[in-house]
């Protein structure tokens, strides 16, 4: 194996670690709460074909997009979509395979419907969207090896890592980060410490799903 394919390997493992993370962050916060929601695959596709649909309705408007633009509607409506997936959950409980299915059902219809307005199968572009997903660091990049191993990539690898360590700090060296987890593990004792052992599961679940939910947008 050529020293080429060694560091594309490590940056396709690198990428697709990425997407993982994201759900595996999303999924931490939730079960930290006390729930466990086994529909993260579902919540991924939410988030990935809101993303997706926000984007192309607003290049698909507009003849010179912004990439500023571009970036915040797509990350704004993948996280919400995928937040509001993680409130159905919080209402009705419904099992992981249940919640699986009905966002890979929305995925699917409104990818059909995104396929129709653009004319086709493949024909769907959102050319300054993906550019400013795909825009590394200047000049980092460049770095011969060292370069083509850390910096090639987009900045929601790097917003994983600082959200990773974002969630740990969180979880272990601040006040409502304690309150979440003795929610999760006795709520009883911590509804009798005064803690709103409610507020706290249905803002995890909705919140670690939509971290979850920008996992299916960077796939």
């Amino acid at each position: 194996m050529s020293v080429d394919q060694i560091v594309q390997l490590i940056q396709s493992a690198i990428q697709f670690g990425t997407v993982i993370l994201f759900g595996a962050m999303g999924e931490i916060l939730t079960e930290k709460s006390g729930n466990l929601n086994l529909g993260v695959p579902g919540i991924m596709y939410l988030g990935g074909i809101a993303g997706l649909a926000a984007s192309f309705f607003y290049e698909f408007n507009n003849p010179d997009p912004s990439g500023f633009v571009c970036l915040v509607i797509s990350l704004l409506a993948a996280f919400a979509a995928s937040a509001l997936g993680g409130l159905l959950y919080s209402f009705l409980n419904v099992t992981g395979l249940t919640l699986t299915i009905f966002g890979g059902g929305v995925a699917n219809f409104f990818g059909g419907t995104l396929n129709s307005m653009a004319g086709g199968v493949g024909q769907i572009s959102v050319a300054a969207t993906s550019a400013v997903y795909r825009a590394t660091i200047p000049g980092l990049s460049d770095l011969g090896l060292p370069g083509r191993l850390l910096f090639s990539y987009g900045f929601m690898v790097y917003l994983a890592i600082v959200l990773a360590v974002v969630l740990q700090l969180f979880l272990n060296r601040t006040r409502p980060g304690l309150n979440l987890r003795s929610v999760g593990e006795n709520p009883a004792t911590a509804d009798a410490a005064g803690i709103n052992v409610s507020r706290n599961k249905y803002l995890a679940t909705c919140v670690g799903a939509g971290i979850s939910g920008l996992g299916g947008l960077y796939y």
